[in-house]
This record gives structure tokens, sequence and C-alpha cells, in this order.
């Protein structure tokens, strides 16, 4: 991984499936994000950048990708990126990416089954010791699709927030909903939001502290992330 510069991030938005008006405003965040913290955001959809090596990032961003993303060569391009102790983060339909891979499942931690319509509704905050929620209090009011998974990833991961079922309709899980979570996975630091459905969710300063805090815990070549001062 690079020891010397700003430490690099590789914002990946390709997709294959539904693909996502917000995008555009998560890559511009993402790059303001950037230039605030010090950190520098290469955004592509080319699957052969992942052919070719990543050794110029410290953490590789799914944002909203969809479908099957990557080549097979750069299937082990990610999987050796995670191997050297690269970090990886996935936001909202990263879990909607690369369904026929079980490294890539496994890595993220669950998959995306359904959702409801587009609607308010409130996160449930149970864990506020991580850089991602420190700057929320125990609930908080968002809008977004309020993503079902496959299954729930609780014992696998540490769950930071959850879905409140009863703020929203239509929700399919249950009491027990994550929706942000974080764990160590084949070498790599792995944080996962499935909130950031909408393009005014980029504009939320509250979502952007999240996010933020989600690339200060997988980024590798700073202790805990990226410093809190940056």
């Amino acid at each position: 991984m690079p020891t010397t510069g700003p430490p690099g991030v590789l914002l990946y938005t390709r997709t294959t499936d539904y693909r996502h008006a917000s995008i555009p405003d998560g890559i511009a965040a993402f790059r303001e994000l950037g230039a605030d913290h010090g950190f520098a955001v290469d955004a592509t959809e080319s699957p052969e950048v992942f052919e070719n090596g990543l050794a110029a990032y410290e953490a590789v961003v799914f944002l909203s990708t969809s479908g099957d993303v990557l080549t097979p060569e750069g299937r082990e391009g990610l999987r050796a990126h995670c191997a050297a102790g690269g970090g990886f983060m996935g936001v909202h339909a990263a879990a909607c990416t690369e369904y026929g891979w079980p490294f890539y499942g496994e890595l993220l931690g669950a998959r995306f089954a359904r959702h409801p319509a587009l609607q308010p509704g409130t996160v449930l905050v149970a864990d506020r010791d991580h850089p991602a929620t420190r700057h929320l209090g125990p609930r908080w009011d968002f809008t977004d699709e309020w993503y079902d998974f496959r299954t729930v990833p609780r014992d696998t991961v540490r769950v930071l927030a959850s879905a409140d079922e009863s703020s929203y309709d239509g929700g399919g899980m249950g009491a027990d909903h994550p929706l942000v979570w974080t764990h160590e996975y084949g070498g790599a630091r792995v944080f996962y939001t499935a909130l950031g459905h909408t393009r005014e969710a980029y504009r939320d300063a509250a979502f952007r502290a999240h996010l933020l805090g989600g690339l200060r815990q997988v980024m590798p070549g700073h202790t805990g992330g990226l410093p809190t001062g940056a």
C-alpha cells in the first residue's frame, strides 16, 4: 500500500442492472470530502482498473454498483487488494452486486433482497463508538429505500445501526434489521451502509460525515483510518 502522499480511494460506480440517479451526486460528495480531508479520489466505471492492480489505493468504494461489474481477472484483483490489507467500503446498491461471486457476498456481509417504496423512516443507532456513527444520536430520521437483506449478518459483523420498521411501511425483516455494519474479511477492513439512494442524501452533512467515518475505519495507512482532525 502507498506510504507517501495523500491516501488514494478508488470509487467504483459501474452498473449492469439498475442505475441510481444519485451516482453523480455521490461522486461529487466523495471528491469534496477528499479535497477537504486530505485523500485523493479516482472515480471510474472501468473494470480494467481491477485487472491492472490496486496498489495505488488504500481503499476501494463500491458506490451503488449493480449487477456483475467485474471480470474474472478483476475479481482476483479485488481479492488481492483485500489480502494485502486494503480497505473496502460499500454504499447502498453495492449489496445488489456480483450475486454470483461468493467471496463478494461474504466480503460485503449480506446481499440485497428487496425494498419498499422510498419514504421517510428512522435509523436506530446502536453503536456510537465508531467514526461513522459517533456524530449521530440514538435515532436518525432519514429518507431512503430501507433495504431488506437475504440474511441477517449480525453473527459475522459488528452492527452499527438498524432500521426501525415501525417508522415506515413495508419492512420485511422485523425487529432485527441491520443497515450499517463493519467487519474484517479476506484481510480487509470492511464498512457497509445501506443508505444513500437519494441525490439529496449526498448533500446532507450528517450523511457525509457517515461516509467519511466509514472511510476513516477502512483505510489501513492510518491508525484507525483517516485522522479525525484531517
